[in-house]
């Protein structure tokens, strides 16, 4: 594995009321994770944006650890990537989710600390179930979309008054030169949207926290996101 960053990014808006910070934990493949426990327990609220399984391999040890240890640091929740469709021991790693503290947000909204927290599930047949995004955008607050995929943003998300989503998928573009990713699944060679800030900060795209598969990670170091957000006034 690559060094892994923390990486800390600000949003200002006159909709946040009070200061908060998130940890964005994206693409973790049950890979390790005790580097950034320190980091984890200083945020307000833990968001998992998919992926805590590797599809590519059988196991979740780790994953289920980070579903009971995430809970005890700070209130932690879980929107769903691709990896948890499409993992062949889903049956028996999903109960474990169930039976954890982390609420999970599947196409679907709730309300934490003043934010408007929203989820927007990969789905196993590529039929986005997106009707919450018309309720969550009439709510009052900043609102906050959790969406595995950044692909998924132009075609379903743009069009809504949502104030910033956060997506990984991406891996960065596993080989990064000239600031710009190589390849990505589901975006191919070149990946337009592969880490950092989009369409003017409403999309940030996290490079995740662990590779899902034998290719290596070359420029691109593997990441935890801590997010900011503030008011206008705040220091």
């Amino acid at each position: 594995m690559s060094a892994r960053e923390v990486n800390h990014h600000t949003v200002r808006s006159e909709k946040i009321k009070k200061p908060l910070t998130f940890a964005v934990v994206s693409d973790l493949h049950n890979g390790p994770y005790e580097d950034v426990l320190d980091e984890l327990a200083k945020a307000d609220a833990i968001l998992v944006l998919g992926d805590l399984v590797n599809r590519h391999r059988r196991g979740y040890d780790n994953a289920v650890r980070f579903l009971q240890d995430a809970p005890k640091l700070a209130p932690t929740f879980y929107a769903i990537g691709n990896h948890e469709w499409k993992f062949d021991q889903r049956d028996e790693y999903w109960p474990h989710v169930e039976k954890s503290r982390v609420q999970v947000i599947d196409n679907t909204f709730t309300l934490f600390e003043g934010v408007v927290l929203g989820g927007l599930s990969s789905t196993p047949d590529g039929e986005e179930k997106t009707d919450f995004l018309s309720a969550m955008e009439k709510q009052p607050g900043f609102t906050l979309l959790m969406c595995h995929h950044p692909e998924m943003y132009q075609p379903f998300v743009q069009g809504h008054d949502i104030d910033l989503t956060l997506a990984g998928h991406a891996h960065g573009g596993q080989v990064r030169f000239f600031g710009r990713g190589w390849f990505s699944p589901d975006q191919g060679i070149f990946p337009k949207l592969t880490s950092g800030w989009y369409f003017d900060k409403k999309l940030l795209v996290s490079r995740g926290m662990f590779n899902s598969t034998w290719a290596p990670r070359i420029n691109n170091p593997c990441e935890l996101i801590m997010l900011h957000l503030k008011g206008l006034n705040d220091e």
